[in-house]
């Protein structure tokens, strides 16, 4: 398989790699790729995320201990490329547990930037110089198929038609002032992770998100949106289930008693 550098066509601008290197100086990014059974992608979203040559820049890879090898490919590239990290988990605990473990690991060693991506290029690795450029204003970019129109590709309407309305719904319930609180591909100062009580974070999936987005909120945090082209996965299988969706729509409520009767950290 071949990235096609072609695809999709992007209606707004891409940074140039030259003026964010300038911009970031010093700083250091991590991006966090949570695993489970992704051996037939990790090797090219690693290598297409490296190939930005974004100074700074190393991958953290959280394997839920994927029975088809994808820790043993991430293994294999770490003897060609000293900036990629690997976290093994016992058994697969979830996106959400994971990517609380990745940004522990950015808080320990002080990365600046982190980011969350998926490892089946739902999530461009070529926006992320976007994020990076996005982020000299605020403290939280996220990724949002919901501006700029709708900019998903490949999902069935009933699909695309649940994830838009259940943003509406989130917003509506919570005052989340953003349109696309369940994307996960953002980018947060490490500053927001710090502030944030990551061992009271124990939702999954959308609420998961859901759950970040809200908190860096409340806390005061600037959030910002930019356009992303969300193109569903070509290669392996979804891990969207009922469940996912149930805990989404339970959390707005969890959130919204927190906001009102609770201290939220």
């Amino acid at each position: 398989m071949e990235f096609d550098a072609s695809f999709p066509f992007y209606k707004w601008k891409v940074q140039k790699i030259a003026e964010i290197n300038k911009i970031l100086g010093d700083k250091r990014t991590l991006v966090i790729i949570p695993t489970y059974n992704e051996v037939q992608n990790i090797q090219l979203i690693c290598q297409t995320v490296l190939d930005l040559k974004i100074t700074g820049l190393s991958i953290l890879v959280v394997d839920d201990n994927s029975p088809d090898g994808t820790a043993d490919r991430v293994r294999q590239l770490q003897k060609t490329q000293s900036n990629i990290q690997l976290i093994v988990r016992e058994k697969k605990l979830g996106l959400g547990s994971a990517y609380v473990r990745g940004f522990k690991f950015a808080i320990r060693e002080k990365f600046d930037y982190i980011f969350e991506m998926d490892a089946d290029f739902s999530h461009d690795p070529r926006e992320i110089p976007n994020f990076l450029h996005a982020l000299q204003d605020c403290d939280l970019v996220i990724g949002s198929r919901y501006i700029q129109g709708v900019n998903v590709i490949n999902w069935p309407l009933s699909r695309l038609m649940l994830s838009y309305f259940a943003n509406l719904y989130t917003q509506l319930i919570t005052g989340l002032p953003i349109k696309d609180s369940t994307s996960g591909y953002k980018c947060f100062r490490r500053q927001v992770l710090e502030k944030i009580n990551l061992d009271k974070i124990t939702s999954d999936g959308y609420a998961f998100q859901i759950e970040m987005d809200f908190k860096a909120w409340k806390l005061g945090f600037r959030l910002k949106e930019i356009p992303i082209i969300f193109v569903d996965r070509f290669i392996g299988h979804s891990k969207m289930s009922k469940q996912i969706v149930r805990e989404a729509a339970w959390v707005v409520w969890k959130l919204k008693y927190l906001s009102l009767f609770a201290k939220v950290e």
